[in-house]
């Protein structure tokens, strides 16, 4: 085995993973039969089928783990080949031969017969892996959409024998996905570690939701649909600020926004205003691959003490730095204008020794004229209110009679103390519990 992966050129990470090293060891000696330095590596063995299974289930891979696990590093592997072949044609040339060549030891991988070491141990735990009972779990526990992927890219690659054609399959995963963690995953997260230092980690599991979802805002959704379009089109598109009432949808036409475009290219990650200095950190990390991003702020907004907006406004326009075409900043808001003000804030006199405060007061308004298109959502009327619990109700399957759930609704929200899109939907939860 060992000599499988000191054969890889293009797919140099898989070459070098831990896991599959201490496996290539210990079955190398096996087929050598040196018993004493097999039986010295076998714990060592142990933990990497644990690290399979654990893998296995982060990510919810089934049936064969082994094959499961190899297929996702080649999918996480972002070599040069992979990398300018994201959601576009793999090219041709020296480097696809160099990968061509590396899908011949890679078959031999995906089918490597364990059965001289497990005869030598009396053990099965290896083979055992590619022929997997996994227990069923629930889709929140694991990436249910990289299940999908891996799952599918293993079984393709596992009736595969030629790496002709093993390459076409991976040309076309890359042209369909992409490759690595951005290849994988939809919406991402900022997570600081002890030294404060930032590091981009993916979201698990968000809520398949889709515009149809979001019962009326027709022109809202429209907009915002239109602008991601321009986007993902390459032509000119706006940053975004979703404004007004509070449960009115604003973030789930964001939710919807990324579910729709998801396999077009659209990844979202998602920050919150303490995070603002690490803004160039995430630029940095986008601006050279294949997808369009949005930067996504969720209730932004800001006391009149806090200077976060600043790095907000130089990233968004007039910073040093151009942002790069692939980026744009979607925000949602219950305030319009996203800094708070107070009636002292309209006076010139008394703000403790800044003469110019009204050029203060003018920088701080002037974060919302970042946003080139700035969508309002009011609350529906009663009405409207009654339509989306109808259209909700019947979403979920709920039966009742139209008159009783309406009566119910309008009680549920008169103790709610208002009738939104989130309302409704708090209600018909209410009538659903098991769900």
């Amino acid at each position: 085995m060992k000599e499988y992966l000191s054969n890889l050129i293009v797919y140099n990470k898989v070459k070098h993973d831990e896991t599959l090293n201490l496996i290539a060891d210990i079955t190398d000696s096996a087929e050598a039969g040196d018993e004493v330095r097999v039986k010295s590596l076998l714990s060592s063995c142990f933990d990497q089928v644990h690290r399979i299974m654990e893998t296995a289930t982060e990510y919810g891979f089934t049936d064969n783990l082994w094959a499961g696990y190899i297929t996702f590093l080649l999918m996480m592997d972002e070599n040069p080949l992979a990398m300018v072949s994201e959601k576009t044609v793999l090219p041709e040339g020296s480097a696809a031969d160099f990968a061509e060549r590396d899908f011949s030891f890679i078959i031999r991988l995906l089918h490597y017969d364990f059965s001289t070491l497990e005869r030598l141990l009396g053990i099965n735990c290896l083979s055992a892996l590619q022929d997997y009972n996994a227990v069923k779990k629930h889709e929140r526990m694991y990436f249910s959409y990289i299940s999908k992927a891996v799952n599918g890219l293993r079984s393709k690659l596992m009736d595969i024998k030629d790496p002709s054609t093993f390459y076409d399959a991976m040309a076309s995963f890359y042209e369909n996905y992409g490759v690595g963690m951005f290849g994988l995953n939809k919406a991402f997260r900022i997570r600081n570690d002890e030294n404060d230092a930032p590091e981009l980690i993916p979201i698990n599991n968000l809520d398949a939701v889709n515009f149809d979802d979001l019962v009326g805002y027709e022109i809202q959704k429209k907009q915002v649909y239109d602008n991601t379009m321009a986007f993902l089109e390459g032509k000119a598109a706006n940053n975004v600020l979703l404004y007004g009432d509070a449960g009115t949808g604003k973030s789930t036409t964001i939710k919807a926004t990324l579910n729709e475009f998801y396999p077009k290219g659209l990844r979202l990650i998602e920050i919150y205003k303490h995070q603002f200095k690490d803004l160039s950190y995430v630029i940095s990390q986008v601006k050279t691959r294949n997808y369009k991003f949005i930067i996504y702020m969720d209730d932004l907004s800001f006391e009149d003490f806090e200077i976060e907006y600043k790095y907000l406004k130089a990233v968004i326009e007039g910073g040093f730095e151009t942002k790069p075409d692939n980026i744009l900043i979607y925000a949602t808001s219950n305030r319009r204008h996203l800094i708070k003000e107070s009636t002292s804030d309209r006076d010139d006199m008394g703000h403790g020794g800044d003469v110019h405060h009204s050029d203060t007061l003018e920088e701080k308004l002037s974060l919302v004229d970042r946003f080139g298109l700035n969508i309002l959502y009011t609350k529906p009327t009663f009405q409207e209110f009654q339509q989306i619990v109808i259209s909700l109700a019947k979403k979920h399957g709920i039966d009742m009679p139209e008159k009783e759930l309406l009566a119910a609704a309008n009680v549920w929200s008169v103790r709610k103390g208002g009738h939104t899109g989130r309302v409704a939907q708090q209600f018909i939860n209410s009538l659903n519990p098991e769900r």
